[in-house]
Parts: structure tokens; sequence; C-alpha cells
């Protein structure tokens, strides 16, 4: 593919040998996966696997040492400005401020996006009544239960309706409850704008029940990628569950390594998230 060519139309994100390091550790290593536009796409991977570091990269955060990337056919180097507009970032860490309401976050970011003032308020009541936040709308988002606040980080993230949501562990901490919640909104999103979404999970079922494809990251490197069959295929076992795919997959990546480079990587994955 040219430098000038965009992908097509079918591929919202389009990764070519992507590779990122910090010092000595090689956190991402030619890594390459095409997405399909409308898909949920599962990034999975144990802690230092590369995953975090692959959705920064994507979402313009971190600029890649080497490869290329096309998020919505834009260059996340080349046009970054382009990338940001047509994407939407959900982080493992809080983005919202708790001594604001539901509503005077959904403001703020929506001015931020540049959305205007007739569409603004449009936009944050469909969010907001899409989430399910009506009740909770106008209190403090420091009152909020940890589900009802990853609600609004996503209302926050799709308030321009981008043509790509990245999920970055985006019900790490919940009850079984409120991840159940999530994820039918997840899927809403998904079906009903036909937004491709992106998603980093240590949950096999999130990622079993979501993801019409996955991709098993270890050591910054892609160990397997597909459906779900065709996982198993590769395993020889049409029963085998999405864990022990993922064992089988991530295991053999970690065990090249000794006691002192998992420790490493771990120390690594502490810092970089």
């Amino acid at each position: 593919m040219s430098q000038g060519d965009h992908p097509p139309m079918s591929d919202s994100v389009v990764v070519e040998g992507l590779s990122k390091r910090f010092g000595a550790y090689q956190a991402v290593d030619d890594v390459s996966f095409r997405t399909q536009a409308g898909e949920c796409f599962g990034l999975l991977g144990p802690n230092g696997a590369g995953k975090s570091t692959t959705i920064k990269m994507l979402a313009t955060l971190l600029r890649p040492d080497a490869g290329r990337a096309l998020v919505a056919g834009f260059d996340v180097v080349a046009e970054p400005q382009r990338v940001r507009s047509a994407i939407g970032y959900v982080p493992q860490m809080l983005s919202v401020n708790s001594a604001l309401t539901g509503y005077e976050n959904l403001v703020i970011c929506a001015r931020l996006q540049g959305l205007r003032p007739r569409a603004r308020k449009v936009r944050i009541d469909e969010v907001i009544t899409m989430l399910g936040l009506e009740d909770a709308a106008h209190r403090l988002v420091r009152t909020y239960s940890g589900g009802m606040v990853r609600r609004l980080e996503i209302g926050q993230a799709i308030l321009h309706r981008p043509k790509v949501l990245f999920l970055d562990e985006p019900t790490v901490g919940l009850d079984p409850v409120a991840r159940q919640s999530v994820w039918e909104h997840i899927e809403r999103l998904r079906r009903d704008y036909g937004m491709t979404v992106f998603l980093t999970t240590h949950y096999m079922e999130e990622a079993e029940s979501l993801c019409s494809r996955i991709a098993i990251m270890s050591r910054g490197r892609v160990a397997a990628l597909g459906t779900l069959a065709e996982l198993r295929d590769r395993v020889g076992n049409p029963e085998a569950t999405l864990n022990e795919i993922f064992v089988h997959f991530a295991g053999q990546f970690q065990h090249e390594g000794g006691l002192r480079d998992v420790s490493r990587t771990r120390r690594i994955a502490r810092r970089l998230g």
C-alpha cells in the first residue's frame, strides 16, 4: 500500500508492522491486523503484552517507531487531527471530573469536540437517554457508582458519533451487574450507529460475548487472530473455551523469557498502564 493510499471502506483500522520501544523494552513488535467497519474487535493479552500501547498509538497518543496505521482511512502519523475527529477513546484511567455533574462533563466534551450549541444539546440529551443516566445527569459524578462513571465516559467518547470507538479495559473493577450493563450499551452503539468498537479486556466472557474477531497479544506480538471458531480450529479443540485458547497462545510467548524477564515486563507494564 503506497503512502497516499487509503484502505477500502470495509476496513476501519489497518495496522502494518507497527512497533514501539521504550528504551530497551520492546512494547509492540511488528504488529499487523485489520478491523472491519461495524465490527467489535477484541484485543486480548496478559499485562505487559502491548495492548494499551497499541491503542495509544492508534489514538495518536503515542507515535510509532516503525510501521503504519490507518484509522477511519487516516494515517495516525501524517493525519493525527483527522484521526482524532473520527475516533472516541475511553482509557483505563478515570477521565471524568468528579467535582462536576454528569451533564457538565458532557458539555465540556461537546465543546472540545466542536459541536455547535444546538447540536450539542441534542447529542447530550440523546447520550444521557441511551446510557440510562437521566436520573443522575445533574448529580455530581462523585456520587456515581463505578458502572455509571464508565457509562458517562463512553457517552463523552461518542458525542461526536465517531467511526471508531477505542475502549481500553472499559469494565475493569466493575461488579458483574454493572459490567453486563456496559456490555449492552456497547453492543447497542455498534448495532445502532454502525460504529467499529475496538476493545481490550481481561474478561474472557466479555470478549466472547461482544467480539466477532479476537487478536491475542503476548510480549508485544500478535500470537493469534481470528473468530472464536477459527481460534478453536488452531488449537485443535472445537470445544475449547476462550480462556483455554488464551492460555494456549499467550502462554507460548510468555514462557520464552525467564523469571527476570517476566518480572521486568510487569514492572514496565505497570508504569505504562
